[in-house]
């Protein structure tokens, strides 16, 4: 299982690191681990080290629906305002919905991307416990989601092309949510993205489910990270409403086709962008670099349709979803 991969290769990449870096003196646990009964400065140990590596990681090639789940919900995936750092410039953060308050688990702004104005909203999670609290675990309210349309028919007004970043477990369920108009915002929303006449790109980079990912992914073209998924429910709520136990999660994992090979083998993503070996937080600036190739790719063919075509092309790209 990748959990267990991901345990050994950790434990691996500490070992090796301290082997590269002999003048940091290595910690406790590192130095008790050691390698075959090697010296630590030994070559010969870290050539051993390396290649049992390569063959760990090379057993990540062949991943269950499973496996790649636990990767899109890892702790260590890169967050949104990590790929507006890398990716874009100029970044301006725009906050409020103007009807009620700041939903901070929804984050947006105008940026440049290749010196082109665009729109940017995403889903937002934490870092540090304190900080998924503060972003509800990337659980936007009613107010969240407000604000993502505000953002997005100011793109429409300006005609700037709108990219969103969706990572998130759902829409937030408290008792607040809803008598605020959860379902009503999210299908608003839903409503609104589908008549832009902007070039709209959405990337799953992690978890999507459910309606509350749906509100940011009404696109043109949508770009699946590999080991991202995206579904009409968690796994954990598909077993418990189909068996009545939320235990048969990995079994219902192969059911729904959540995977991005899955949802491109279906026609409903368009481009799947490859993620390093074991997962995206094992080198983000690899995952940066083929995220922004695919990103340039699809924005350069998106320009070139003026905006009826645009919002024609959304809407029969949904109408075919299941045929």
């Amino acid at each position: 299982m990748i959990k267990d991969i991901l345990k050994e290769l950790e434990s691996l990449d500490a070992r090796i690191e301290a082997l590269q870096n002999p003048a940091e003196e290595p910690d406790t646990e590192t130095r008790l681990l050691g390698s075959a009964g090697q010296p630590p400065e030994s070559e010969a140990a870290l050539a051993e080290l390396e290649a049992l590596r390569s063959q760990l990681l090379e057993q990540c090639r062949d991943l269950t629906a499973a496996d790649r789940v636990f990767l899109a919900r890892h702790q260590g995936r890169p967050r949104i305002d990590e790929y507006i750092d890398v990716l874009f410039t100029d970044f301006f953060e725009q906050r409020g919905d103007r009807f009620c308050s700041d939903d901070a688990s929804i984050y947006g702004g105008i940026a440049r991307y290749k010196g082109v104005p665009v729109t940017v909203i995403g889903h937002r999670k934490g870092s540090t416990l304190e900080e998924n609290m503060q972003y509800r675990f990337g659980m936007p309210e009613p107010d969240g989601y407000r604000k993502a349309l505000r953002l997005m028919r100011q793109a429409e007004k300006f005609g700037r092309p709108v990219i969103t970043f969706i990572d998130t477990p759902g829409a937030y369920p408290g008792k607040e949510a809803e008598e605020r108009g959860q379902g009503e915002a999210i299908a608003r929303n839903l409503a609104e993205m589908s008549s832009l006449t902007v070039p709209v790109i959405a990337v799953v980079t992690g978890e999507g489910s459910s309606g509350g990912a749906l509100a940011l992914g009404v696109a043109n073209r949508i770009l699946m990270l590999e080991n991202a998924v995206y579904s009409v429910l968690s796994p954990e709520g598909f077993a418990s409403i189909l068996w009545k136990d939320a235990s048969r999660s990995g079994e219902a994992c192969e059911i729904m086709k959540l995977t991005a090979h899955d949802l491109y083998a279906d026609g409903i993503v368009d481009e799947v962008v490859p993620e390093p070996l074991g997962g995206a937080q094992r080198d983000h600036k690899q995952l940066f670099a083929a995220l922004d190739a695919a990103l340039e790719r699809q924005m350069t063919q998106l320009c070139k349709l003026n905006g009826k075509a645009l919002a024609e092309q959304r809407y029969k790209k949904y109408r075919q979803i299941g045929q």
